[in-house]
C-alpha cells in the first residue's frame, strides 16, 4: 500500500527543447518526476537542474503544455509533455479538410498542389505567397538554412490564425505548406495560398497570416553563413 501512495504522490513528465532552448540546454528531451501538483515552471527548472544547466534559458521563452501555449504557473498532470519554444523566426477544433489543407515536410514543396486546394467560382482572387531562400542576410553570405519545427503544434497553430484571418477578412480558403529540415539557396520555404471574392481581404490576411506565422508558430529557421551559424529570432548570449 505505502508504494502505491508514494506513486499517487508523484508524476512524470516529458521536457522538450527545440532550436535554441535544445542548444542551451544540451539535450532535446528529458523525462521528470514531480510532486503531484508542481507547475510547468517547476518541471522546466527540474529537467535543467538534471543536466547541470539552470538558468541558461532566456527570459522570453515561450511554454507549451500538451501542445498548448500555457503560463509557467500552470498545474501539469501525469504524463503531460511540455515544449519549451524560444523565439520564433518568423485551439480550435478543425475538420480532416481544414487539417489537409496545413502542413510541415521535409520534402521539396509542390507549389501547385498547394494553389490547387483553394478558390473557387466564388472567388475572384487568389494570392500566393513564396518564401524563398536568399543568398544573404544582414551583410552575411548565406549558404544554406535549416529549419526546425515542432510539426504537430504548429500546424495546430497555423489552423488557428487561419481561423483569426476569416473572423477579420472575408476569405475562402487557405492552404499552407512549410519546410522543415535544409532549404537550400533558391528553393521554396513556404506557399501560402489565399483565395477571396476579392484582391483586398486576399492580400491583406495574407500578410497578416505571415507577421503571426513569424510570432507564434513554433518553427524555427537555423541560417548557415560563411564563418558561422546563427538561429534568426533568438536573444543573443
Amino acid at each position: 500500500m505505502s508504494n502505491v501512495g508514494d506513486r499517487d504522490m508523484t508524476m512524470r513528465v516529458t521536457v522538450l527543447f527545440f532550436a535554441g532552448a535544445r542548444e542551451r540546454a544540451g539535450t532535446g528531451r528529458v523525462e521528470v518526476e514531480l510532486d503531484a501538483g508542481s507547475s510547468l515552471g517547476d518541471a522546466i527548472d527540474c529537467a535543467l537542474a538534471s543536466v547541470d544547466r539552470e538558468g541558461v534559458l532566456p527570459s522570453n521563452v515561450m511554454l507549451a503544455r500538451n501542445g498548448i501555449y500555457v503560463d509557467k504557473s500552470k498545474h501539469l498532470e501525469d504524463g503531460d509533455e511540455i515544449a519549451v519554444i524560444p523565439p520564433v523566426s518568423g485551439g480550435e477544433d478543425s475538420n480532416d479538410v481544414e487539417t489537409s489543407r496545413v502542413w510541415v515536410t521535409e520534402e521539396e514543396i509542390d507549389a501547385d498542389r498547394v494553389v490547387g486546394l483553394v478558390g473557387s467560382d466564388q472567388d475572384g482572387a487568389v494570392v500566393v505567397f513564396h518564401g524563398v531562400t536568399r543568398d544573404h542576410n544582414e551583410g552575411r553570405s548565406v549558404l544554406y538554412l535549416e529549419y526546425e519545427a515542432y510539426s504537430p503544434m504548429a500546424e495546430n497553430v497555423m489552423l488557428q490564425i487561419i481561423g483569426e484571418m476569416k473572423e477579420k477578412w472575408e476569405i475562402g480558403e487557405v492552404a499552407v505548406c512549410h519546410r522543415a529540415g535544409r532549404v537550400d539557396i533558391g528553393e521554396t520555404s513556404m506557399v501560402l495560398a489565399v483565395s477571396a471574392a476579392h484582391r483586398r481581404p486576399a492580400f491583406e490576411s495574407a500578410l497578416y497570416f505571415i507577421d503571426r506565422l513569424k510570432e507564434v508558430v513554433p518553427i524555427w529557421k537555423k541560417e548557415y553563413f560563411e564563418g558561422g551559424e546563427v538561429w534568426i529570432g533568438e536573444t543573443p548570449g
